[in-house]
């Protein structure tokens, strides 16, 4: 059984790194990946991160499609507000926050999708192009979603 956390962690320069942790720590400049099925541990500076994907399994499911934008739900749930991010490389999460503040570094983003293999995602704020809260959120997650549909 693995010990710790499985992650994914997505890199702004589009790599992705595969494991388990157990010391990541949001405020901390460097964190450690035991790669999937060996024992190697790779250290992963977190100022070269776009989001640290904690998951249930790191295979996923390739055949299912995540729900995108906000499923049917009201602006603050006990997971947080609503919150629309985009990343600077196009990707959409939408979610809900509780820890989101546009001055830290980080925060921690529960999917709106509950059936999704992300259990919680860290974002990187300076990953990010925007970012959206309550009716914003549904407003930008709309905008883009739209984009992709034309």
């Amino acid at each position: 059984m693995a010990r710790g956390n499985r992650v994914v962690a997505r890199l702004v320069n589009g790599a992705m790194i595969k494991g388990t942790t157990e010391d990541f720590f949001p405020r901390r400049p460097v964190f450690h990946v035991t790669l999937e099925g060996s024992e190697l541990v790779v250290e992963v500076r977190t100022r070269l991160l776009k989001a640290v994907f904690f998951v249930r399994e790191l295979a996923g499911d390739t055949s299912r499609r995540d729900v995108r934008g906000f499923l049917a739900a009201p602006g603050e749930t006990s997971q947080g507000k609503k919150l629309a991010v985009r990343f600077k490389d196009g990707e959409l999460l939408c979610g809900h926050s509780l820890s989101y503040s546009p001055e830290r570094e980080g925060f921690f983003m529960f999917p709106s999708d509950g059936g999704t293999n992300n259990l919680r995602v860290y974002v990187l704020t300076s990953a990010t192009a925007e970012i959206k809260a309550g009716p914003a959120a549904d407003a930008l997650a709309r905008r883009i979603l739209g984009q992709e549909a034309a």
